[in-house]
């Protein structure tokens, strides 16, 4: 069994789970489903001691002390401390630089759910056989609808244990998105990826050279404090950010993916959590969460509060949160746009 050195990523302010999530406390360190908050169930997911080396997180100095408090007495777990966002590519650079150039690592998401963690964790091992020839691997996530809020992946020819990718594709419009699911073909990107770190830094450097350079002097700059590595922020600051999709992925000649049906989910909006609940749902499809909720000849409705009482009659496809002394209502096709709005992007 090769180790694999899980890599999570914290960064973002989860605006489209406004109210809930706020800049303060993002959606990776929320309860939201499961047992635990969305961070702590990603450690749990690859908990030392199960194929995998202690994690390494990526994050900004903002939460630093949530991550490190969620960490508990993990051995042998680092914070990097990112000086300032720079998007996906630069923040995994950063643990690539800082790991063997033979470690196999594996990039997952600070606020993803996964239902099935055996199916991740088998997945995992699969993507790490290909990391070990040089692929650079992505998860591709089984779709079960026509989703217009995801990018996809094209599969190609077929490799041990995965697929060489033939494409990756953009956000589709419905109609592309019901033809993706009919062929069989496309899976969605979770944004889930493993590599041999050096391999990685190799095609970054042929890609992105500049990135490659300051990433490496950020490394070489830096400081460890303890649990804590701090790159230094001049090299970094100047960064022209990108996602690893972007500066990397569709750029490779090497990309291959793995196919993972093991219950995933973004999470990445309101419409989003309720599909990932919805085993509580009652008969008429309606959820409620939190404090008093009454509704009456409702259907497909979404309630959580805080505390005051929610009261809906007659709704359908609705999402009505109450958290922190604000209120939104959105219906299910609104949710995406959530973030949009000046109470979530002002917060």
């Amino acid at each position: 069994m090769t180790t694999i050195h899980p890599v999570i990523l914290c960064g973002g302010s989860g605006t489209r789970l406004w109210p809930l999530s706020r800049k303060a406390r993002p959606k990776p360190f929320l309860p939201l489903v499961g047992e635990g908050t969305l961070f702590e169930q990603a450690l749990r997911r690859v908990a030392p001691g199960e194929g995998f080396a202690a994690p390494m997180v990526v994050a900004g100095a903002a939460h630093a002390g949530l991550i490190l408090d969620q960490l508990g007495e993990m051995p042998g777990a680092r914070l990097v401390v990112e000086p300032c966002a720079r998007n996906t590519a630069p923040a995994i650079a950063l643990a690539a630089a800082l790991l063997p150039p033979d470690a196999v690592m594996l990039v997952c998401p600070s606020d993803h759910h996964i239902a099935d963690p055996q199916a991740f964790r088998a997945a995992a091992q699969a993507a790490a056989e290909l990391a070990l020839q040089d692929y650079l691997v992505s998860f591709g996530i089984a779709p079960d609808r026509p989703e217009t809020g995801y990018g996809y992946i094209e599969r190609g020819a077929p490799l041990a244990g995965g697929f060489a990718i033939a494409r990756f594709v953009e956000k589709p419009d419905l109609a592309r998105a019901q033809e993706y699911l009919a062929s069989g073909r496309f899976s969605w990107n979770g944004g889930i990826f493993a590599f041999r770190a050096g391999h990685l830094l190799e095609e970054l450097t042929a890609h992105r050279p500049d990135m490659a350079r300051l990433v490496r002097e950020a490394v070489a700059g830096g400081e460890a404090q303890g649990a804590r590595f701090l790159p230094a922020h001049e090299p970094f600051a100047a960064i022209a950010g990108d996602s690893i999709d972007y500066a990397v992925m569709e750029n490779t000649a090497r990309a291959a993916m793995v196919p993972a049906n093991m219950g995933w989910s973004d999470i990445g909006n309101w419409a989003a959590l309720a599909d990932a609940l919805a085993d509580g749902a009652d008969a008429a499809g309606n959820l409620a969460r939190g404090g008093q909720v009454d509704l009456d000849g409702c259907r497909g409705v979404f309630a959580l509060t805080d505390g005051p009482r929610i009261s809906a009659v007659g709704l359908e496809d609705v999402c009505v949160i109450v958290s922190g002394g604000e209120v939104l209502v959105t219906t299910r096709a609104g949710a995406q746009r959530v973030g949009k709005l000046p109470g979530a992007s002002g917060q």
